[in-house]
């Protein structure tokens, strides 16, 4: 049987070879002749799973590593029978760090006391519901916003969720975590514009780590350093293609590696590799082990230091996310088509990050309130 993988999922190869001959190619790349006798596609959110694709392929399996589905036809998908499963909640612990890091790392350039702020985070899924939790664990008071999980009356959670303007109107930090919709009641195309970034309070930090054109670009570019003193921008609208005049003036950019970290992806490929034996009815023997962590151990001192600045000295430890930004701004040159080729690079040979999980925290002289938020964030 023929497998065609994108060779960005880590132990694809290892994975999918117990079912069968793998062909690792970019997800850019793959084609409709790579895939034309093909029984099994894996890829990421990079290549477009539609007909243009697939049609006269053997594919009778899809699978996505990666938690959104809006590069996915799935409609195309069902007409065909082609059985199809996404990875969700794969990379929730990896984007919770991503804004845990983004939000220490702003407080320490800025000189910002994170303790007793509101945060809104609009879209309360996997990936919302652990940035929520790390958000408690930093000590912010947190405003959710959700509508879809709001109006199902079985979700307890959701009903001690707030409409999208009260989020906007109290929150000093606000953070997307929706997926890319276009139609329907909940349609999150374009979701924050001129109207929206004018109900924000002044002062307000953004971050966009759902998908680019969730905000409107030129609505926030206009009010960026005035009502929005901070911006962290991991999704961009047309990438791997982005704007140049945004990157410039966002405090953290990157190159939509919120979810990279390396259990993030290896998370991705695990789901649907068992999904695929499932689908198969063969048993899934691959074991995916972890390899040692950059960082096995964060030792502290806390004496004397506030808790955010001990918080700090960890987290930038283990994921140091300014470095994320700096490649991507290094790399924006005039022509267009070598930065999107070097957005795409910086993805695909993205380092491997670990998440806080993987760090054994040892502090000395910490009162328990410290000792609750470290756990909070997941550290060991």
């Amino acid at each position: 049987m023929k497998i065609v993988c994108d060779k960005n999922m880590p132990y694809a190869a290892e994975a999918f070879g117990t079912l069968g001959e793998v062909l690792l190619k970019d997800g850019r790349q793959i084609t409709p002749a790579d895939v034309r006798a093909a029984e099994v596609l894996i890829t990421r959110s990079t290549t477009q799973v539609n007909a243009a694709l697939l049609d006269g392929s053997a594919v009778r399996f899809y699978g996505s590593g990666v938690i959104g589905t809006d590069h996915i036809d799935i409609p195309y998908l069902q007409a065909r029978g082609i059985v199809w499963t996404a990875a969700p909640g794969c990379n929730a612990e990896s984007v919770g760090n991503y804004f845990t890091a983004a939000l220490l790392w702003l407080g320490g350039k800025h000189g910002l006391t994170l303790s007793g702020k509101t945060v809104g985070v609009i879209g309360v899924g996997n990936v919302g519901r652990r940035v929520c939790a790390q958000a408690r664990a930093l000590g912010l008071r947190v405003l959710a916003n959700d509508p879809p999980r709001q109006r199902d009356g079985a979700d307890v959670e959701a009903q001690g969720f707030v409409p999208l303007a009260r989020v906007l109107a109290e929150s000093d930090i606000i953070t997307c975590h929706v997926p890319l919709t276009k139609g329907g009641p909940d349609a999150t195309f374009h979701l924050l514009g001129a109207a929206q970034f004018a109900q924000m309070k002044p002062g307000v930090i953004f971050i966009n780590a759902a998908r680019g054109p969730v905000i409107e670009t030129d609505a926030l570019l206009a009010v960026l350093g005035a009502r929005v003193a901070h911006a962290v921008i991991d999704c961009w609208e047309g990438e791997p293609a982005y704007r140049p005049d945004l990157l410039a003036r966002a405090d953290l950019a990157t190159p939509h590696i919120a979810g990279h970290a390396y259990e993030g992806k290896v998370n991705g490929t695990a789901i649907v590799y068992r999904r695929a034996c499932a689908f198969l009815g063969v048993a899934a023997t691959c074991p995916f082990t972890l390899p040692v962590p950059p960082v096995p151990e964060w030792r502290a001192d806390a004496a004397g230091r506030s808790d955010e600045e001990v918080l700090r000295e960890g987290v930038l430890a283990v994921y140091d996310i300014e470095a994320d930004s700096r490649r991507l701004k290094a790399s924006c040159v005039a022509d267009a088509a070598a930065r999107a080729a070097a957005f795409d690079l910086q993805r695909g040979r993205y380092p491997m990050r670990r998440e806080f999980a993987s760090t054994r925290a040892t502090l000395s002289n910490a009162t328990e309130t410290l000792l609750a938020k470290v756990r909070g964030l997941g550290f060991a």
